[in-house]
């Protein structure tokens, strides 16, 4: 058997990969598609540019948070507060992405509960066996 504290680092790293990519993404390769969403809102110009950078910036931010281990109960409320915001934004801007078929909006909810459960099991080391 895995024991807690690998499964623990495995389960950091691999989300600090999620955001690591998701920022390099919406910054370089999916960029368009992030101008293409915000100008639903008509959000274009100078704020989609910074809208887009802002949001690269902060999944970069929380990506190496995750790699760092500082304070890692903020880094996890972070998290959730920001993927719920995403969330709530991206529904009010273009529900559709709800059935899109690579999943955008549903991914969020088990990836909100797996960093639910990081936390609680981190911040109750002997409760997680």
């Amino acid at each position: 058997m895995i024991s807690t504290p690998k499964i623990l680092l495995a389960s950091r790293l691999s989300l600090s990969l999620l955001w690591l990519f998701t920022a390099a993404s919406s910054f370089w390769w999916g960029r368009t598609i992030g101008y293409d969403v915000l100008a639903k809102q008509g959000i274009t110009g100078v704020f989609a540019d910074l809208c887009i950078n802002a949001g690269s910036l902060v999944d970069a931010v929380i990506g190496l948070w995750l790699l760092t281990t500082y304070r890692l109960q903020w880094c996890y409320r972070a998290q959730l507060i920001i993927i719920l915001s995403y969330t709530i934004l991206l529904s009010i801007i273009d529900p559709s992405f709800w059935l899109h078929p690579f999943g955008p909006l549903t991914k969020n909810i088990p990836l909100l509960v797996f960093i639910f459960w990081l936390s609680e099991t981190e911040s109750n080391p002997t409760q997680s066996s």
